[in-house]
């Protein structure tokens, strides 16, 4: 059995920043939410998040994901260090038996194939505690882990109290654990702030274990810690590189791919083609034989195999196969499109359905509207929705065209065929197999221009 302890209750005094810090977002997710990710694959029996600063937002925007993960949120009033934390959860796990992980909710790096490989090394030499540990090229600022021939760690020193000589060895506290619960929870009680910091080093507690072990981490780039905005993007970079490098294995192809970001949540299809700066986020899906960009940005929206997408932002929607969108369109407010349509240039859909094999080519707005199949909206229509109040809703039917510069106010409905002479407004119901013409008669008014006052 495996109980998993997640230290989230900092500020992060140097992230500038009333938003606690494992709540800051990094590729798609809050830092603290890569940490529980991390450990999905141990199926935990117990999860505790160890909560300060801002516990109350953390519990929320937990919860808000996480509802029915069996979250357990534990407070630490005061921040007196990371064996003070792991005292506050003593009363929780007063009948656990098993192993207890300690990860940090501000290391959002960390690999799952890494924690399987702690858990499976600790389990395997019956270790009292199983730590992660790296060798960093510049250690400064990290605890010290000193090992004898067999990993078996000897002494754990923080940096502020090393000496010089032991500030020599690279070899770092990742602040990652392992420990055998019942041997830990007699050790816990009694810990002291023998220290320059006066806290309570969950490190302290190697000296009275019997067999505390070293695993390295493969690369040290896992075990980051967040601390500062500089930080983040430092994370960000690593990951980017991570997830790129992911996909293009799985054969995606990413034309320059320095300029593109893709979020963790985003799933791709074997030849799928990113073009130059384009960004992916959120929960989005594109199919196969999709060609996306350049400068484009898709956010929490479903793109079917061999839509072709140029300089265009699409939100919260839904493209059918075989459909062309922009350049310059924006969708948006779950619009779906159907299969083998187009959306032109500077056309803009929100809350809309528009049916098989309709055109939208150009200059138009059409939201609040369902939209039948092989309807094509002339340039410049637009789908008058809001009337100073709330909205209303468009119905346009089947083989419907509509003329350049038309509006449609709506609550209206087209039916099927019917077609909207250009420049129309069109306030009323029209029937099938109609022609609907709302506008002024052309008056010409002859010399007219020599009437005027010459200047």
């Amino acid at each position: 059995m495996v109980a998993v302890a997640i230290l989230a209750a900092g500020r992060g005094t140097r992230m500038k920043s009333d938003l606690p810090k494992v709540l800051h977002e990094l590729g798609g997710r809050s830092l603290v939410e890569w940490v529980l990710e991390s450990a999905r694959d141990l199926q935990p029996l117990r999860k505790l998040v160890i909560v300060g600063y801002g516990g109350d937002q953390v519990q929320t925007s937990l919860m808000a994901k996480y509802a029915d993960a069996g979250l357990e949120f534990v407070e630490q009033k005061q921040q007196l260090g990371t064996g003070h934390a792991i005292q506050q959860v003593l009363p929780y796990l007063q009948d656990f038996t098993g192993d207890l992980l300690v990860l940090n909710g501000d290391v959002p790096l960390l690999r799952p194939q890494t924690l399987q490989r702690l858990m499976t090394i600790h389990k395997q030499e019956g270790n009292a505690a199983t730590i992660v540990t790296a060798n960093l090229p510049n250690p400064t600022g990290y605890g010290r882990v000193f090992c004898d021939s067999k990993n078996l760690v000897k002494e754990i020193v923080e940096h502020r109290d090393c000496t010089e000589a032991q500030k020599q060895n690279h070899r770092i506290n990742a602040g990652i654990y392992c420990f055998n619960w019942q041997a830990l929870a007699k050790i816990l009680p009694h810990l002291k702030a023998d220290n320059d910091q006066q806290e309570y080093y969950l490190t302290d507690t190697v000296h009275d274990l019997d067999q505390v072990m070293a695993v390295d981490v493969e690369d040290f780039r896992e075990i980051m810690g967040i601390n500062n905005r500089r930080h983040l993007a430092a994370a960000h970079e690593v990951l980017q590189e991570w997830i790129k490098e992911g996909w293009m294995d799985a054969g995606v192809t990413l034309i320059d791919p320095d300029s593109i970001t893709i979020d963790d949540t985003v799933q791709l299809e074997p030849d799928v083609i990113i073009e130059p700066q384009t960004h992916l986020r959120g929960k989005t899906l594109i199919k196969s034989g999709s060609r996306i960009g350049p400068g484009t940005l898709i956010e929490n929206s479903e793109i079917g195999e061999n839509v072709r997408v140029l300089y265009s932002v699409i939100s919260d929607s839904t493209i059918a196969s075989n459909t062309r969108i922009g350049p310059y369109a924006h969708l948006r407010g779950h619009a779906n499109i159907a299969e083998g349509c187009r959306i032109g240039n500077f056309v803009e859909l929100k809350n809309a359905e528009v049916g098989l094999k309709t055109n939208i080519a150009h200059l138009s707005y059409i939201g609040d509207a369902t939209l039948g199949e092989k309807v094509n909206i002339g340039a410049g229509t637009i789908t008058a929705n809001y009337d100073g109040f709330k909205k209303h809703h468009t119905t346009i039917g089947d083989r419907t065209k509509t003329g350049s510069n038309s509006v449609i106010v709506a609550p209206v409905t087209l039916g099927n065929d019917v077609t909207v002479a250009a420049g129309s407004v069109i306030t009323n119901d029209v029937p099938d197999d109609s022609l609907a013409i709302a506008r002024e008669r052309q008056v010409v008014k002859h010399n007219w221009r020599s009437n005027q006052p010459q200047d």
